[in-house]
């Protein structure tokens, strides 16, 4: 019952995520936005909502080491997985904006984390812990990101585009799909949360391991699923938006959110977690000056890809 409950809540999920990111795109093509910056704040806000479904309820239920290890790995799957299958499908071109201003802020935003849950070293304490007052500023964070982004955007839509939108769709609609989108993973990720904590519980695996590889690669799948789409429509600077955009909105905003509702303990995840992390972010940004160009080719997509399943190796024998 347990595996059909979560089967059933993540396909709740996929399909609140699909509607909610379709619709919301939309939406902000009406306001005449980039493909890229639609990718790192629309679609990458609208992919990210399991997330933050996901990690706010185990931060209220108590469950620290799933919210934490759920962003955990849906970061490293974002970097890892999902840019490695896009550059296969697409070679993803890295823009003077990406290099400068974009990638560094998802670099910082994973080192901030590694600083915050490193309590034990920093701090003398026994156990790692979000504590609200750092929930509160990394929301600050993500609210300095997000105001920059849209102001420095350009206007990267054809009056056509924006023309043909405003014709088909009406903001009701668009505001009544994307409400639907939204129940659809409140209630989708409340039943693949139990079910996934109640399973693990059942066949003696660490819930942290559960969340950073079972639910982390489930809630990740919207990412997958956008990202694919675009590389195969030609668009992998969108895929690369929503990469970047998930991955800072994951920690500032839903690991801050869900701090700020409860402090989280780290439980089974280690600071040697969040420098994985880490490093998967830097992968990125040096992935820019390899081979004299600025673009993740098929080679360096395989790459990624076999890191992740090393990592996994490494995390399910430790």
């Amino acid at each position: 019952m347990d595996i059909v409950l979560l089967i059933a809540g993540l396909g709740l999920v996929l399909l609140g995520a699909n509607m909610l990111t379709d619709w919301s795109a939309a939406l902000a093509k009406r306001f005449g936005l980039s493909e890229f910056v639609i990718g790192l704040t629309i679609v990458a806000i609208g992919t990210s909502a399991p997330e933050l479904v996901v990690s706010v309820i185990s931060a209220v239920q108590g469950n620290g080491d799933v919210a934490v290890g759920n962003i955990l790995g849906s970061n490293m799957f974002n970097t890892l997985v999902i840019i490695g299958i896009t550059a296969i499908i697409i070679p993803v071109p890295f823009t003077a904006d990406n290099i400068r201003k974009d990638i560094p802020f998802a670099l910082l935003a994973s080192f901030i984390l590694l600083v915050v849950v490193s309590d034990v070293y920093l701090k003398d304490s026994t156990e790692g812990v979000i504590s609200r007052g750092e929930g509160i500023l990394m929301l600050f964070f993500w609210i300095v990101f997000m105001v920059y982004t849209l102001f420095s955007a350009k206007n990267g839509v054809s009056p056509e585009t924006s023309k043909e939108n405003t014709v088909s769709k009406s903001i009701w609609l668009m505001l009544l799909m994307i409400g639907l989108g939204l129940v659809g993973l409140i209630y989708g990720g409340k039943l693949f949360l139990d079910s996934g904590i109640s399973l693990a519980r059942s066949i003696g695996i660490s819930e942290s391991v559960i969340a950073i590889t079972l639910m982390a690669g489930g809630t990740s799948l919207p990412e997958l699923a956008a990202c694919v789409v675009s590389a195969l429509k030609g668009k992998p600077q969108m895929a690369l938006g929503n990469v970047i955009g998930s991955n800072i909105s994951n920690i500032f905003l839903i690991l801050g959110l869900s701090a700020s509702i409860h402090p989280l303990k780290l439980g089974n995840i280690l600071p040697a977690d969040m420098v994985v992390l880490t490093i998967s972010s830097l992968l990125i940004f040096l992935t820019a000056y390899t081979f004299k160009k600025r673009a993740a080719d098929r080679i360096e997509g395989i790459v990624f890809l076999l890191l992740y399943v090393a990592y996994i190796i490494w995390l399910i024998m430790r």
